[in-house]
């Protein structure tokens, strides 16, 4: 179930790469602002799902770290945009990303106790190695704003960061 989702994730942000490759076109800005902020979005969604779900203080901890941390990234995004006066445009990418986050909060609603805080952790770990991959071999080097460029390096940072820390938490969790 969680590798079906992990996989699923991954898929999406290569083939939304190999995408962009074969139209010989890259993300552009609003393209690339509108994945980021999607990605964010859906892992704020996830970690609210956690901290009402969860008894594990580590588990919470760590949703709290997400809900924080991501909404902060976030409204530096809003204000990028604003102050560039670009409209986030919605593509392929981040359509799918939602779907797929969508059927996994699903699937992880089913899930209590120490099955779901495993699945949980286990998923922010595959989502954050596949955002930052992404983030590494695609957002950035497509991205040609140099602030948009500012602001996903930073993020990228915050969330290797982050992927260490669920990593951490999911070691625990054994």
């Amino acid at each position: 179930m969680l590798i079906r989702f992990s996989a699923t994730i991954a898929a999406v942000c290569l083939l939304s790469g190999a995408a962009f490759a074969q139209a010989g076109s890259k993300p552009t800005d609003p393209q690339i602002a509108h994945i980021a902020y999607t990605a964010g979005v859906l892992d704020i969604t996830a970690a609210k799902q956690a901290i009402s779900k969860s008894k594990s203080k580590d588990v919470v901890a760590f949703a709290n770290d997400m809900v924080r941390d991501h909404e902060a990234v976030n409204k530096q995004a809003l204000d990028l945009v604003k102050k560039l006066n670009v409209t986030p445009e919605d593509n392929d990418t981040s359509k799918s990303l939602s779907k797929a986050a969508s059927e996994k909060q699903v699937e992880l609603a089913k899930l209590s106790g120490a099955a779901y805080d495993k699945a949980y952790v286990a998923n922010e770990v595959a989502y954050h190695k596949t955002v930052n991959g992404a983030l590494e071999s695609t957002l950035i080097p497509s991205a040609t704003n140099p602030d948009l460029k500012i602001l996903l390096q930073t993020g990228l940072k915050i969330f290797q960061g982050h992927q260490q820390h669920a990593e951490h938490v999911a070691s625990m969790l054994k």
